[in-house]
């Protein structure tokens, strides 16, 4: 028998390839788990700036701010789905504070919550904003 004309892969070029190929993967793999996240963050920041700008285009229509509900029926609810007070948006849940104000607040101001859970490693953590468009986020909310 002519070993030299036999053509193909031995095992440990086989198993060099597996190894290589484990290592650029587990290299990878983190940096876009990162990516992900900051990228789910940035939505968290849209959203509010979004909430904003719906809650003054509706002041300026209606003299006061919307209550979640109110904010999200003017949007066909194209803000996020409601559950009880609270406005879900993909990871994010929506709160104002307080949970129901009454129009007299509503006539002075707004304060909205955003909170994200943590999935799988994330920490949950928070963000504030008001009728000041100036997004708050708590010290140490996001990494805790």
């Amino acid at each position: 028998m002519n070993k030299k004309n036999q053509s193909g892969f031995s095992l440990i070029e086989l198993l060099i390839v597996f190894v290589l190929i484990g290592v650029l993967a587990g290299l990878a793999i983190p940096g876009l788990l990162k990516s992900k996240e900051a990228a789910e963050d940035e939505n968290a920041y849209g959203s509010l700036r979004s909430m904003v700008s719906s809650q003054l285009s509706f002041y300026s229509a209606n003299n006061r701010y919307a209550r979640l509900d109110e904010l999200n029926a003017a949007y066909n609810d194209g803000l996020g789905t409601m559950s009880g007070t609270s406005l879900v948006r993909g990871k994010f849940t929506f709160v104002m504070n307080p949970a129901v104000p009454d129009n007299e607040m509503l006539k002075e101001g707004f304060h909205m919550t955003v909170t994200k859970q943590g999935d799988g490693g994330g920490a949950p953590y928070t963000l504030d904003v008001d009728q000041t468009g100036r997004i708050i986020e708590p010290f140490g909310s996001r990494h805790q």
